[in-house]
């Protein structure tokens, strides 16, 4: 599924975004009615301040009478609401923010939470540089929301009341007139949110849409180089970007035109109405010039708050079409299989056994088809076939990665969604063809699988698969450094980390896919002996391409379009001529083939 498809899933009103927003702040409220009460002090102070210049203008100024006494405390009066108002909204801008750093923190962990919790079919479906877009882009602009938006919005809300207030206080008749300007204003504010809002999606999509490109490029930059690749990617990571631009080109037009031609005019406007008044006015008498300064000055103060909240209403945007994105990811039903039931069995022997399995990704296409088998306890099962003929889907279900679609999984007679996944990670060992480590040291990726292990512990699964020969080597040996997917260590160095963190669990049952494919011809000669050791007492489920590794196991599936076409061991398929004849010959050629059978 591309990024387009799945944006349409979650497509939210925007009430709906800003409930469960807002839901975030419930955890703050001491906090919240503080900033507010900071907030109101601050704003009351701001609107004194032109009533206090008023009184000056026309109860000294104009008519040219300077008391000692009483114009110096209306200085004092003027420079400490000023100081109070800066003070007041330092404090409170303070506040919020540091609210909505919080918010935005818990945001952050929940989302990685659920990622973590989501199943393979969604990241079958979803690019990973797409989730990495939602999980920081997307979660930074919500932040910028909380931060700049909601904190920006509150204030100069609070502002534009207290200025009306003032006007009011002043002349009733004129901040009547002045309330012809908020039509205009919030039809600015309902237009520019109609028309960005789509804009903006289009925006997020083309940045996770980069991301995903950037991150595919550099997961597979040995390939594009070896392939000379280089201007074919360039070519389409410059469409995406090309989209991208005119899309942020469309926004800036937007708010060129929205943001400061409109709001200008609707100041003039404003200013017009004001001067017009006073100028009629003083046809039939004369003007309180500290009335007229306190209503411009009003003026100027009531747009710089819409100004603000306009300008705002950029990342307003943003963010509300951020959290549709991330609301989306919350609420996908793709979830890993979890257990089910009250009872929680314990794995004890190992049993492991599929009855008419049937299994579908997609819901139409069946990739396994009424598998069925059983592996006793200290048992070695190989799974063996043409790529896409069904064997890793076996694992993944076993490994209950995917749920299933018909038939059932059971171990030790139980089903296996009655486990718990603690048991069944505890119990099921897994070790993948391409071994995966994390950054941090040798000692911490065997550890991986089960925190509580002690050093000596460690170093005994080491010594376990012989992994301890080359960690002894090295300069900081069990604290050595372990870079980005372990890129300073062999691939069988890192296969046999990942034997060992294997074996640190002490599994009940071993899945094996293709342990051996990786490594050169030294390190598998003591793999395999660790192998005999692992699969000792163990439940083994081994996945093989090259069948001279399984060829001491106890019983192989051969698999072919997702149905087990034969089964036996190793001598009685060769006998049997079939699939898995054909297959060895292949590998191993004719001659040895004859040799083989005979023998």
């Amino acid at each position: 599924m591309n990024e387009e498809n799945f944006q349409v899933k979650e497509h939210l009103s925007v009430n709906h975004v800003m409930k469960r927003l807002m839901a975030y702040l419930k955890d703050h409220k001491k906090s919240l009615t503080l900033a507010f009460t900071l907030l109101i002090i601050a704003t009351a102070a701001d609107v004194l301040g032109p009533i206090v210049m008023k009184v000056f203008i026309d109860g000294y100024l104009t008519p040219r009478y300077f008391p000692v006494l009483p114009l110096v405390l209306l200085a004092a009066a003027f420079l400490g609401l000023y100081i109070i108002s800066a003070l007041f909204h330092y404090l409170q801008m303070l506040l919020f923010q540091k609210i909505a750093l919080m918010v935005i923190q818990t945001m952050r962990v929940e989302v990685f939470s659920k990622v973590q919790h989501l199943g393979l079919t969604f990241f079958d479906q979803t690019p990973g540089g797409s989730l990495v877009s939602r999980i920081t882009n997307d979660t930074e602009a919500i932040k910028d929301l909380y931060v700049s938006v909601l904190s920006t919005w509150v204030s100069s809300g609070v502002m534009m009341i207290g200025i009306f207030t003032g006007m009011f206080f002043l002349d009733v008749k004129l901040a009547l007139i002045c309330l012809i300007l908020m039509p205009f204003i919030l039809g600015l504010m309902w237009g520019y949110r109609k028309l960005s809002s789509k804009v903006y999606r289009i925006t997020r999509t083309k940045l996770s849409q980069l991301n995903a490109k950037l991150n595919e490029s550099l997961q597979g930059m040995a390939i594009i180089q070896a392939l000379r690749q280089e201007r074919r990617i360039r070519r389409e990571f410059g469409k995406i970007n090309e989209e991208h631009k005119t899309a942020m080109i469309q926004n800036v037009r937007l708010n060129s035109l929205m943001l400061r031609s409109a709001v200008y005019s609707v100041y003039l406007l404003g200013l017009i109405i004001i001067l017009s008044f006073f100028g009629i006015q003083s046809f039939g008498g004369a003007v309180q010039l500290g009335v007229l300064y306190a209503f411009v000055n009003y003026l100027d103060r009531f747009f710089d708050p819409i100004n603000q909240i306009m300008q705002q209403l950029t990342f307003f945007q943003q963010a509300t079409v951020s959290a549709e994105r991330v609301f989306g990811l919350l609420d996908d039903k793709r979830m890993a299989p979890v257990q089910e039931g009250q009872s929680s069995p314990s794995v004890t022997e190992g049993k492991v056994e599929f009855r008419n399995v049937t299994f579908s990704y997609d819901g139409k296409t069946d990739i396994l088809k009424n598998i069925s088998f059983v592996a006793h306890p200290g048992e070695t099962v190989a799974l063996v076939g043409h790529t896409g003929s069904g064997k890793s889907s076996i694992i993944n279900l076993l490994m209950r990665f995917y749920p299933v679609n018909r038939g059932g999984i059971y171990i030790d007679g139980e089903p296996l969604k009655a486990f718990s996944d603690k048991e069944l990670r505890a119990k099921i060992g897994l070790v993948l063809q391409d071994s995966f480590m994390f950054v941090g040291s040798v000692a911490d990726n065997i550890r991986l699988s089960k925190k509580q292990i002690t050093d000596d512990e460690v170093k005994e699964a080491a010594e376990f698969v012989q992994a301890d020969r080359f960690i002894e080597k090295l300069p900081d040996q069990y604290e050595e450094p372990v870079g980005e997917r372990g890129a300073t260590f062999s691939s069988g160095q890192r296969q046999l980390l990942s034997f060992a963190r294997t074996m640190a669990l002490h599994p009940k049952i071993l899945v094996l896919d293709e342990a051996t494919a990786s490594v050169d011809t030294e390190t598998e000669e003591a793999i395999q002996d660790a192998l005999k050791k692992m699969r000792s007492g163990r439940t083994t489920i081994a996945i093989a391409h090259r069948l001279s590794t399984i060829q001491d196991a106890d019983q192989i599936l051969v698999l072919h379009r997702g149905e087990i076409v034969e089964r036996g061991t190793h001598q009685s398929l060769l006998k049997a001529k079939g699939l898995y004849y054909k297959m060895y010959q292949l590998q191993h050629g004719r001659g040895l083939m004859d040799r083989t059978v005979v023998k």
